[in-house]
Order: structure tokens, then C-alpha cells, then sequence
């Protein structure tokens, strides 16, 4: 049989190409997910906007797997910069630690995306939208490969007080992972007794509304007429709301005779003093927590001072000077004390400057920053956080951020802050 092909006029056969040298083809690039999604914060940073999660374009680098095909692609956070984000920095500053420290496998971009894409969505506070994400990423990603997601979703349901679904995904994590899930972890307790009954409180870091829990519990004493020791040693600052709900709960003590001791207080009272500046109209709150604690600690000459100030600033009629008769020193069980020098933070921090952390910057040799009771934190406050320590780490000072929950680690990674800190997260 004769193919119709063979019919075809003959072609010329082309020259073969090692016969003639051609110029070099250049490599293609590598992705850029991951570079364009972590900033270079190695030098301190002017204040920054960042875009939130549902207003970010583009997306990540995608695999062909079929296995990954209902994972949502990752989106790129605009919080500008030059891309520096090194795997290799983040795993070494996550598990420097024998006593705390997590396993964080080396995944590729794509893993490192999701992840980001993740901690997005929870900083913005889109929790249901990051849970279900974790949900499908925890089957997408089999195995140990996965267990950044597992630990992801474990911090999500505790953050957000879902223990039945926290115990159910235990039993899921041990038969996929054939190793221990980690416990639920019970809040920690505001209100110390000491051996007489008293109740003691212990203010400690910087206390945010998001986080004011004990402010609540003290309170709900004032109102019963209980007496109360509230130790101030370890409070570095706190934000005006809770700043409002502290003078006005003092307030009402004194003038219905509730005994209110506070002890050690001088040195918070003094940073705070040091921070309001007659002429500006912005901290009303902390003017009046002020003169509440110079009523209770100053002398009348510096409250009157400091009165004027008040009425020059507002332009209203400052709270007149109201003698209290001498209280006993406080004896503070030696249980009710914080056992170490860490700077606390509680709450969810949104829109923090961390002001309060100069202090603690400056006058500390080894600053560490407590994170336990931090639920989460946003992008503004993140890079706020970078811009805070950066300076100090550049004079080679060296400061330890400690027990992130991994969602806030995960976000703390993303934005630079384990190159200006170590990062140790309880192990789980």
C-alpha cells in the first residue's frame, strides 16, 4: 500500500543544531510566592498599612497534583518590602529550645503559602474562613508533611473555645500521625488567695481590652465590697480602655470605702506620668487613671500639678484632692508574685504600637516578651512589634519572644520579627 505522505514533495532536512552555536537560554525564574509574601524588615520600618486578606490580588505558585487541586491558591500580603523570608531562619528559630519549640518541616513554596494564607485570614479575623482552610489543608497534605496545619487547627479551635471539636481532631491527629495530640489547655486563673482569704490580684505586661480579664474579676469584688491587694510590680502599661475601666473601678472604691490596696505601683504610676504631656487631647482616660493613682500614692502638691494640667488640656474641672487615710503595706503571699522577669501580653492586640515595651527594651538585659495569654495579633501590630525591637537588635541586644500560639508564631515568621528576636513556641 502506498501512504499518501509519500506523495508530498521533499523537504530540505533541516540543519542540525550542534552545527551552528546559539546564544544561551536563560534559566527561568523561581516562583515568587513566597518572596513577594514576606517583607525584609532587617532595618526598622515606618509605620505600616497592610492590606487585608479579602482585598489582596494574585495568587501563589500551584501544583499540578490532583491531591491539591481543592486547596485554595495562597495570596500574596501586601505589607511591602524586598522579599527575605528563609525557611531555613524560621525552623531554627522555632526549635532552638529543648523545653519549648516546635517541628517545622521544610515543604516548598507551596506549604509555606498555604500557611501564610492561614495566618491571613486568622490575624484579619476570619476565623471560620481560616478553620475550614485548615480543614481541607490537613487531608491535602498527608502525613508529617502536614503537621503545621494539624498544630494551625489545634490553636484555632482552643483560641476559639471549641473543646468538642478540639478532642475529636486529637483522635483524627493520632491515627494520621501516629503520635500524641497535644492537651487542651485550661485558662490561667486572675485571682490568687492568699492563705488568709484575701484576694490578690496580679497585673502583669501590658494589659489591652481584648485581654482585661482582670480588670473584670476586680470588678465583680469592688461591687461585692470585698477587700482586694492588686500588685502592680510586673504591669508595664496598658491601653485606654482599660486605662478608663481601672480609674473608674478605683474611683468608685474609694468613695464607697472599699479597701483597695495597691502595691508596688510607683513605677508604673511614674512611666505613666512620664507619658502624658499637658496640651494633648488623646490619652483622657490614662489622665484620669493618673490622678486617681496620685490620690491613692502621690502627695496633694503633685496631684494639684498635675490637675491643672488636666483642666488646661480638657478644659474642664479636674477632680479635686480627697485625703485617704494611710493603709498597712500589703503582704503578698510569695505564690501570688510572677516567678519571672517576662513583660506579659494578653488578649487580642489590634492596632498596638507597644509604646509600653520601651521600657522593658531599655532597662532589661535579657527582654523577654510573654505571649501566653495573646490570642492573636494583627498585621499593624506585628510590624509595630518589628519596628520596636529592630533598633535593639541592630546594637546586638538579643530579646526572646515566648509561647506564641503558632498561629501568631506563623504570622510573627511572615513579617521578620524571628530575624530582630528568638521565637520559642511550647512544644505540643
Amino acid at each position: 500500500m502506498v501512504f499518501s505522505f509519500f506523495k508530498k514533495p521533499t523537504q530540505k532536512m533541516p540543519e542540525r543544531q550542534v552545527a551552528r552555536p546559539r546564544a544561551p537560554t536563560p534559566e527561568p525564574e523561581p516562583p515568587k510566592a513566597v518572596e513577594e509574601a514576606a517583607p525584609s524588615l532587617s532595618e526598622p520600618l515606618p509605620d505600616l498599612e497592610f492590606v487585608s486578606a479579602d482585598k489582596t490580588a494574585g495568587g501563589g505558585v500551584k501544583k499540578q497534583e490532583p491531591a491539591r487541586s481543592a486547596v485554595p491558591s495562597p495570596q500574596p500580603l501586601a505589607v511591602g518590602g524586598s522579599a527575605d523570608f528563609n525557611q531555613d531562619d524560621f525552623d531554627a528559630d522555632f526549635t532552638e529550645s529543648s523545653v519549648m519549640g516546635i517541628d517545622v518541616d521544610q515543604g516548598g513554596d507551596q506549604i509555606q503559602g498555604d500557611v501564610e494564607h492561614v495566618v491571613v485570614l486568622f490575624a484579619n479575623g476570619q476565623e471560620a474562613a481560616a478553620r475550614s482552610l485548615l480543614e481541607t489543608l490537613i487531608r491535602a497534605y498527608p502525613g508529617s508533611e502536614g503537621k503545621r496545619f494539624w498544630f494551625l487547627l489545634f490553636d484555632l479551635l482552643q483560641c476559639m473555645g471549641d473543646k468538642a471539636a478540639f478532642d475529636k481532631l486529637a483522635v483524627e491527629f493520632a491515627q494520621a500521625c501516629e503520635t500524641s495530640p497535644p492537651a487542651w489547655r485550661q485558662p490561667e486563673q486572675v485571682v490568687v488567695r492568699k492563705s488568709n482569704g484575701q484576694n490578690v490580684f496580679v497585673l502583669q505586661g501590658v494589659l489591652t481590652a481584648e485581654g482585661a480579664q482582670p480588670v473584670s474579676e476586680l470588678a465583680e469584688l469592688i461591687a461585692r465590697n470585698q477587700a482586694v491587694t492588686v500588685d502592680c510590680g510586673k504591669l508595664v502599661g496598658c491601653d485606654d480602655e482599660v486605662a478608663g475601666q481601672l480609674a473608674s473601678l478605683l474611683g468608685d472604691a474609694r468613695r464607697r470605702r472599699v479597701p483597695v490596696t495597691l502595691a508596688q505601683v510607683d513605677a508604673f504610676m511614674a512611666r505613666l506620668n512620664e507619658r502624658l504631656v499637658a496640651g494633648d487631647q488623646g490619652r483622657g482616660a490614662a489622665w484620669l487613671l493618673l490622678l486617681e493613682l496620685l490620690q491613692r500614692h502621690g502627695t496633694q502638691e503633685m496631684f494639684e500639678e498635675r490637675a491643672v494640667d488636666y483642666a488646661v488640656t480638657f478644659e474642664l474641672s479636674p477632680p479635686s484632692w480627697e485625703a485617704i487615710p494611710d493603709a498597712p503595706p500589703a503582704a503578698i503571699a510569695h505564690d501570688a508574685i510572677p516567678r519571672d522577669d517576662a513583660c506579659y501580653l494578653t488578649g487580642d492586640l489590634k492596632n498596638c504600637r507597644f509604646e509600653d515595651l520601651v521600657p522593658v527594651l531599655e532597662n532589661t538585659e535579657l527582654p523577654i516578651i510573654d505571649f501566653s495569654g495573646v490570642r492573636r495579633m494583627d498585621f499593624f501590630s506585628a510590624g509595630q512589634l518589628v519596628n520596636r525591637i529592630a533598633p535593639y537588635k541592630a546594637q546586638g541586644r538579643e530579646i526572646l519572644v515566648r509561647s506564641p500560639n503558632h498561629l501568631v508564631a506563623e504570622l510573627m515568621a511572615v513579617v521578620g520579627l524571628n530575624k530582630q528576636a528568638r521565637i520559642i513556641v511550647p512544644k505540643s
